[in-house]
């Protein structure tokens, strides 16, 4: 439909992907974007491990685990128990089925192809039809500060199950956009920045560091609409709870909204905190309450259809 809005979502972890496929599943293709943090990818066992980018490709194409919310539907484990027998590291638990998109996404990355090309490629073959992109193409790596000294993020989360307190973040090797971030941003089009219900500290923080998110920021010429990670003091999934605390954040809907400042115009809380919403209006934000825990796809649509309406009656407010 010429014309119509366009629409940017920035995703990462279980939340950003079912938020995400909610969206897909009310805008056409040629209307969402989603842009996906990769702050958390890692080598391991010699293959290149995108968590959060298969996380969100898993769960538009429909193969995601429905217990986990990570990895893929009817999974086994074969190489991986025979890993174990050899001696290897099982700490990261890759399944068969998971190991096989590893495999041709570290064999294409060795034949100099950028991960952005990539993802749209194994996106296509597992049936997806509405553009993932990564955020960058070059590595980005987030190292958590802790009590204990500096971990990479799969040894603080996965290795070490969170345990460590958390002190700080710091995000190695930001550089370019990836081209498909970079030319959302720049779309004439451009109706909304969404921020799905994702930690906003490890999964939307390195998005919002590159250059040229920075910059459209800056200047933010739509609105950005966030939806709170935290939903009546809790994590829905995740450490984002404990995080906060540790930082000496306020674990809440609003402790979330404090911490996007002035990049946000709308924040969406679930009805467990409908009694925070004058409290954050009073501070400037526009403010939808609405069922936020996606316990289904058409949970998800539902959310997504809030947030669209939302979105459309906002202008972005004054920095």
């Amino acid at each position: 439909m010429a014309g119509a809005p366009h629409y940017l979502a920035l995703a990462g972890g279980v939340g950003g992907a079912r938020f995400a496929d909610g969206l897909a599943g009310v805008l056409p293709a040629d209307r969402l974007t989603v842009a996906v943090n990769t702050a958390d990818d890692f080598e391991h066992l010699g293959l290149r491990i995108s968590p959060d980018l298969d996380t969100v490709t898993y769960t538009l194409a429909g193969i995601e685990n429905p217990l986990t919310g990570w990895g893929r539907a009817d999974e086994s484990w074969a190489a991986l128990e025979a890993l174990g027998a050899l001696g290897g590291e099982i700490w990261f638990r890759l399944g068969d089925r998971d190991i096989a998109l590893h495999l041709l996404r570290s064999a294409m990355a060795r034949a100099g192809r950028p991960l952005s090309e990539i993802a749209a490629e194994l996106a296509q073959a597992l049936g997806v039809a509405h553009p993932i992109v990564p955020m960058s193409d070059q590595p980005v790596r987030t190292v958590v500060h802790t009590a204990e000294g500096a971990l990479a993020f799969q040894d603080y989360f996965v290795r070490r199950g969170c345990a460590p307190v958390v002190t700080g973040f710091a995000f190695e090797g930001i550089a370019a956009a990836a081209p498909g971030l970079a030319e959302r941003l720049a779309n004439p089009g451009l109706a909304a920045v969404l921020i799905g219900p994702s930690n906003p500290y490890v999964s939307i923080a390195p998005i919002l560091g590159l250059p040229e998110v920075a910059a459209f920021f800056a200047r933010r010429p739509v609105p950005t609409v966030a939806v709170s990670p935290i939903v009546g003091g809790a994590a829905v999934k995740g450490p984002l709870a404990k995080m906060m605390g540790e930082l000496g954040a306020e674990v809440s809907a609003a402790g979330v909204a404090a911490h996007y400042g002035a990049s946000i115009d709308g924040f969406v809380i679930d009805r467990a905190d409908a009694a925070l919403a004058g409290r954050l209006r009073a501070c400037g934000l526009e403010v939808a309450v609405a069922d936020t825990v996606m316990k289904n796809r058409g949970g998800r649509r539902a959310l997504a259809r809030t947030v669209l309406d939302f979105a459309a009656g906002l202008t972005p407010r004054a920095r």
